[in-house]
């Protein structure tokens, strides 16, 4: 089944510029998995949500990369709820993706759609000596650059990412890393991208996240990441309460973002954003 429509929106920019595209396809049901991923592949997007009605306003939900299918995905998520709105209206939806529910909300804000979703319960492990090593390796980082506030973790919310803190904002702007081998190490371990942070303050934190195991170098707004490091933090007490934080994220790449993630003091993550339409096509 190919009957769907194609549209391509730009997720979490900051006022009218910047964000990370996405493409999402919308269909009365989803088509098979080969499908999806040669639309993917031709999109040429970090990300494709493929989306059809379930019941009421359930929305089943998958995603995938030029490369693979991806567990979740959170700026296809945004990206997917704010077309959903100008479809189907402002209000709450339900997503069922492949990790589960994740419920998102559609609303208007200052003369555009807006979106925000709640990730499934997150979780994080520490990472393991060998795995930091390596990582720091293909980096080109040392472990005296590093904020040792926020130790090296590996966090869920939907994906797994490595999260990693620069100490000082010039060691975040200076990115090269070896791309195969971050591939085959990534892969190894289940990671989807790696969160590399520099927190300016309590709730100002800039990140940039390579994505190689989906065939791209740098991401410039990952709702999944996001969501992950908000969880990881909560739950390893790296924070005061309930928090708000705002991820500025593909400055260094010319894609400004924003991303708003409130971590409540139980439960998921939510992370918003808005979505802004890049072109449209059937």
């Amino acid at each position: 089944m190919t009957d769907g429509r194609l549209y391509r929106l730009a997720a979490f920019p900051v006022g009218d510029q910047g964000g990370n595209p996405a493409g999402v396809w919308i269909g009365a049901s989803l088509p098979d998995p080969a499908y999806m991923q040669r639309i993917a592949n031709e999109v040429g997007y970090s990300e494709t949500a493929f989306v059809a009605p379930e019941s009421g306003d359930v929305r089943t939900i998958r995603y995938f990369s030029p490369r693979a299918e991806v567990s979740f995905c959170g700026h296809a998520t945004i990206a997917a709820a704010v077309a959903i709105g100008h479809r189907d209206g402002a209000g709450r939806y339900r997503f069922s993706s492949l990790v589960g529910d994740v419920d998102v909300e559609v609303g208007e804000q200052s003369g555009r759609f807006v979106a925000s979703l709640t990730s499934v319960e997150p979780r994080h492990e520490p990472a393991s000596v060998a795995l930091i090593k390596e990582a720091l390796a293909l980096l080109g980082w040392r472990q005296e650059e590093l904020d040792p506030s926020i130790p090296i973790a590996k966090a869920y919310a939907g994906a797994w990412h490595l999260v990693i803190a620069a100490g000082s904002e010039g060691r975040l702007a200076n990115l090269d890393y070896a791309f195969d081998a971050m591939t085959t190490l990534m892969l190894r371990e289940n990671l989807t991208t790696l969160q590399l942070v520099w927190r300016e303050r309590a709730d100002l934190i800039h990140s940039r996240n390579p994505f190689p195991v989906g065939g791209v170098v740098e991401d410039p707004a990952t709702g999944a990441a996001a969501a992950a490091l908000g969880g990881y933090l909560r739950d390893a007490g790296l924070l005061q309460g309930e928090a708000r934080l705002e991820i500025r994220q593909g400055e260094v790449m010319g894609r400004p973002s924003l991303l708003v993630v409130d971590v409540p003091a139980s439960g998921g993550i939510k992370v918003s954003g808005a979505a802004i339409d890049i072109r449209q096509g059937s």
